[in-house]
Parts: structure tokens; C-alpha cells; sequence
């Protein structure tokens, strides 16, 4: 479990490299934990156990990018978080910033590094990190509320936020006005909120998809 204290991540196959980023981090009392292949990092962790991951773009087994693709495929199919991802490279080119950009990295940064700017990366990305996980965790926590709900709760509840009136639901759905009804008011006093606009604004950034996984 993540403590106060920055957890970060070293995916790069030089020991020296790794070594030297380890001190680095130990300058400013952050802990880190070493891999040497990508494979060793899919094996024994996940995005989510660290608040910053620093990955090499060579690194034996799968490229830094590859790497950073499967785990985004990952958090996407499990609904887990992501944090941010550093990207080290001692032959980068603007191809491959791009891609690294494109692909969601938080930072490119071409070896050697200067350790000013290189700290500097680190702490803009640990401070994306608290407010992108706080985020995540709450989504995290509504969507298992949202699956908590009877089946038939949640028809009603993508109809809600489809943005249909009752009468429109209760066609849509095949069942009466007043059940139609009677379902929104125990929807909006399980997530103790008053109106339908409440509850449109509170699921917004909510994929109606990550709710019907649990059908």
C-alpha cells in the first residue's frame, strides 16, 4: 500500500543507470523499487503501486513504449490506475518523443540527464499524480456503487443520464411511469442526492460501459 511518502519505479536494464537514479531519488527521501526487464515489472507489480514510474525506452524484453502500451491496456481493462511515466533514453529521437507524448508519457528525457531536471520531471509528475489518483479513486468508489444496484436500477440510471424523462424511460424499459419513478427515487437515496440533475452531474465522467461490466 502507498504510503505519504513517493513510491517510484525504475524499469531500465543498466545497473549503473539504476543505481545512479536510486541515489538521486534518495536525496530527496523518495523510495523506489528496481526492475530490470519489462517483463520482471508485469510480473511482480502494477502502475498503481507506485507514483511515478521512470522507464528506459531500450530495455531487453519489450521496448519502454511497448511496455507503457500494455499497461495502459491493462489499467483500461481492470479499471485500475495509471500513474504517471517518465520516459529515459540514450538514443531518442523526435519520432519516438512523439510517440512517448502521444502515447499519455508524462515527460521525455534524453541521457545523461541533468539531476536538476531530471528531480524537476519527477516532482511534476508526483504532484499529477495526487491529483489524478484522488480522481481515480473516487470514480473507483462510485463505480462500485453503481454496481451495488439491481440490474434494474441501473437500466434506469443509463437512462437517466442519457438525459430521457420518465415517460420516455418508462417506454424504453417497457414498465410504468410510477416504477420508473419509484426506481429514480432509490437511485438518488443511495447516493443520498436529492435530484436527477444531481445525479447527471455527479456521473458525467462515468462511462455507462464501466457500470454494465458488472450485469
Amino acid at each position: 500500500m502507498l504510503t505519504e511518502t513517493p513510491y517510484i519505479a525504475i524499469i531500465d536494464d543498466d545497473p549503473g543507470v539504476r543505481g545512479s537514479l536510486g541515489m538521486l531519488l534518495e536525496t530527496k527521501n523518495w523510495t523506489f523499487a528496481e526492475f530490470e526487464r519489462a517483463g520482471d515489472f508485469l510480473e511482480n507489480a502494477k502502475p498503481s503501486d507506485f507514483n511515478c514510474m521512470i522507464i528506459d525506452i531500450r530495455i531487453p524484453d519489450m521496448s519502454g513504449l511497448e511496455l507503457f502500451e500494455e499497461l495502459k491496456r491493462r489499467a483500461k481493462n481492470t479499471n485500475d490506475y495509471l500513474s504517471p511515466a517518465l520516459f529515459l533514453s540514450g538514443h531518442g529521437d523526435i519520432p519516438m518523443v512523439v510517440k512517448a507524448l502521444k502515447q499519455g508519457a508524462a515527460d521525455f528525457l534524453e541521457k545523461p540527464v541533468d539531476h536538476r531536471t531530471l528531480l524537476d520531471a519527477i516532482a511534476r509528475a508526483l504532484s499529477a499524480d495526487r491529483s489524478a489518483r484522488t480522481s481515480h479513486n473516487s470514480q473507483a468508489k462510485l463505480i462500485q456503487e453503481i454496481s451495488e444496484l439491481t440490474l434494474r436500477e441501473r437500466e434506469v440510471l443509463t437512462e437517466i443520464v442519457g438525459g430521457y424523462l420518465s415517460k420516455q424511460i418508462a417506454d424504453h424499459l417497457n414498465i410504468s411511469t410510477k416504477t420508473v419513478e419509484a426506481h429514480r427515487l432509490r437511485i438518488c437515496q443511495k447516493f443520498n442526492i436529492r435530484t436527477s440533475m444531481e445525479l447527471a452531474a455527479k456521473l458525467r465522467d462515468v462511462s455507462p460501459s464501466l457500470w454494465k461490466k458488472s450485469e
